[in-house]
C-alpha cells in the first residue's frame, strides 16, 4: 500500500514571499509528492480543524482560548513571529489535527506521515519560534487521554532544540523527549529534555550519521515507545538560512533510513513531521522535505 500521508491546503496560510517564514513550503511539498507519484491528488488525508479540547491538553487553556478568538497579545505574536489571524489560526488548528490524525494511521499502518508539524517552540503557556501549538504535544496528549498509547518517544532532530516540547512533558514519565541539535543556534535558552545532544557547528554528513546511529542505540537502551513522533527538520542542510549544521540532501536521506530503519525494525510505528527548513529557494526546501515522505514510503508494508 501507498504511505499514509495527511494534508490539508489550510497549511499554507498564504504568507507574502518575502516573509522570513516559507510558507508556500506546504503547498510545493503537496505537489512534489505528486510529481514523484507518492500519492495522487485524491490520496491525501485531509485533518479537520482540531477541537479546542485536543489542544488543551497540552496548552494552558487561556492562551488556546486567545488563539481560538484571534486575540493574542502582540508581545506572543513577536515571540511566534506572526500575528494570530483567522488564517493563522486556522493553519495551526489543522496542523495539529493533522499530526493526530498521522499518529493514528502510523499505529494502523506502522508509518505515516504529516506535510506540516513540528512546531517544537511551542511551550505550555504560548507559541513562540513560528510555531503556535506544539502539534507532536498535542498528539501525544491525545492518544495518551484516548488509551491508544501508553508511551511515546518525541525524536527531534530539527536543527533547533525542541524547547518547547521539552517543557510540556518536563516530569511526564509516559514521554520521552530526545532532541540533538545545533549547539549554538535558536533558543538561546534551552530546555531539558530527557535527552539533548547538541552539536557543533558545522557538521558534515559522515560526522553527523556517526553520531546519529550512536544516539539511536542509546535511545534503544532507555525508551521502548508504543509511538515515535519524529520531527525530520530539514533545517540541518548546508544551504538552509537559519540552520548551523552542513548536511547534504543525500545526508538527510541517510537520517531518515536509519531512523525509519531503527523503529520498524523494532516493530515501533513512527509518524514523521516535517519540522523547520528555512531556504529562501523554496521549490528546493519543498524537494528537500520531500525526502522524509519518499523514504518513509519504503516502510510500508
Amino acid at each position: 500500500m501507498r504511505l499514509p500521508i495527511v494534508h490539508n491546503p489550510a497549511y499554507d496560510a498564504k504568507f507574502s514571499p518575502d516573509h522570513r517564514f516559507p510558507m508556500s513550503k506546504y503547498r510545493l511539498l503537496a505537489d512534489a509528492i505528486m510529481a514523484e507519484g507518492l500519492a495522487g491528488p485524491g490520496d491525501f488525508h485531509i485533518p479537520a480543524p482540531a477541537p479546542a479540547a485536543w489542544v488543551k491538553l497540552a496548552h494552558d487553556p487561556a492562551y488556546v482560548d486567545q488563539v481560538y478568538g484571534f486575540a493574542v497579545p502582540e508581545r506572543i505574536e513577536k515571540e511566534i513571529g506572526f500575528p494570530v489571524t483567522e488564517r493563522t489560526a486556522l493553519r495551526a488548528r489543522c496542523a495539529v489535527a493533522g499530526t493526530v490524525m498521522a499518529a493514528r494511521l502510523a499505529l494502523e499502518h506502522g508509518v505515516a506521515c504529516n506535510t506540516a508539524g513540528g512546531s517544537h517552540h511551542a511551550g505550555r503557556a504560548q507559541g513562540a519560534g513560528f510555531c503556535t501549538f506544539n502539534d507532536a504535544a498535542v498528539a501525544a496528549h491525545v492518544l495518551l487521554a484516548d488509551g491508544e498509547i501508553s508511551n511515546a518517544l518525541v525524536l527531534d532532530l530539527d536543527v533547533h532544540q525542541g524547547d518547547g516540547t521539552a517543557e510540556i512533558f518536563s516530569g511526564d514519565g509516559r514521554v520521552f523527549t530526545a532532541s540533538v541539535h545545533a549547539e549554538k543556534n535558536y533558543p538561546h535558552v534551552k530546555q531539558t529534555s530527557d535527552y539533548d545532544l547538541a552539536l557543533p557547528d558545522g557538521i558534515e554528513d559522515l560526522a553527523y550519521l556517526k553520531t546519529l546511529a550512536l544516539v539511536l542505540e542509546e535511545l534503544r537502551d532507555r525508551v521502548a515507545p508504543d509511538i515515535v513522533f519524529y520531527n525530520a527538520g530539514v533545517d540541518v542542510h548546508a544551504e538552509d538560512r537559519l540552520g548551523r549544521l552542513a548536511l547534504t540532501d543525500r545526508g538527510i536521506e541517510q537520517r531518515e533510513r536509519m531512523v525509519f530503519s531503527h523503529f520498524r525494525q523494532r516493530g515501533i510505528p513512527v509518524c514523521g513531521v516535517i519540522g523547520g527548513g528555512y531556504s529562501k529557494d523554496v521549490e528546493a526546501l519543498a524537494l528537500r522535505h520531500v525526502i522524509l515522505h519518499r523514504v518513509a514510503s519504503e516502510f510500508v508494508f
